[in-house]
């Protein structure tokens, strides 16, 4: 079994571990953390009260963060010939239709997200099966398939955040580093749990959000009182 280092043990004296507290305070318990010889990513997890066998439990989607997440992300845009210097004005590094899905069916791959207007998805679904195992399939639940182009290369090259619950019911996402002020945290960290509160299922019933937890790359999990 392996054991945590000097600095993870000694993060976790003088407090209770398994003690929740409000958002504001876990965030200022993780600005108090030993600094690492990088800037730390500061992740959430909220533990849900679904059942993700249940096709209509699932919960997925994308939210634009008001503080980012300190790391631009390379985006590409699938649309027509109209929309192409649009989409490169708002930072994708790529854009086009049926030249640029075959530029990936030819194994090009240097982008992180992807971007699709509805009117090109015909051309572009023929990469299902080499973006859909990636993760960088655009879909209109995740909200990569827009007809405002521009807008969502804009906001996922800031690092909009992209999510869905995993098979034991939790949801992961980056808000931030740990170079951000607390106010920036706590903002991001609002503004994550309040997206994931507005897609609660229908068939979900009793408590929705059942754990809140917040941790840096190399620290110890901060529990966080749901609201």
């Amino acid at each position: 079994m392996s054991k945590h280092g000097k600095r993870y043990r000694a993060d976790l004296e003088g407090w209770d571990v398994k003690a929740a507290v409000s958002l504001a305070d876990a965030v200022a318990r993780l600005k108090q953390f030993r600094k690492a010889k990088f800037d730390q990513t500061i992740n959430i997890c909220l533990h849900l009260g679904i059942d993700p066998k249940q096709a209509d439990q699932l919960v997925r989607g994308a939210v634009a963060l008001p503080h980012g997440v300190g790391k631009t992300k390379r985006v590409v845009a699938f649309c027509s010939p109209d929309k192409v210097a649009e989409a490169k004005q708002a930072g994708a590094i790529e854009a086009g239709g049926e030249e640029l899905v075959k530029k990936v069916e030819e194994g090009w791959m240097e982008f992180d997200v992807a971007v699709a207007s509805p009117e090109v998805m015909r051309v572009v679904s023929r990469l299902g099966r080499t973006l859909g195992p990636k993760g960088l399939m655009p879909s209109p639940k995740s909200g990569t398939v827009t007809p405002n182009i521009a807008e969502a290369v804009r906001e996922y090259a800031a690092g909009k955040v992209e999510f869905r619950n995993d098979a034991g019911g939790n949801v992961h996402a980056v808000i931030g580093r740990q170079s951000f002020d607390a106010k920036q945290l706590t903002e991001n960290a609002q503004a994550f749990i309040e997206a994931i509160q507005k897609l609660k299922p229908a068939s979900v019933k009793g408590v929705y959000i059942k754990k809140i937890s917040l941790a840096g790359t190399m620290t110890p999990g901060v529990l966080v009182k749901p609201e």
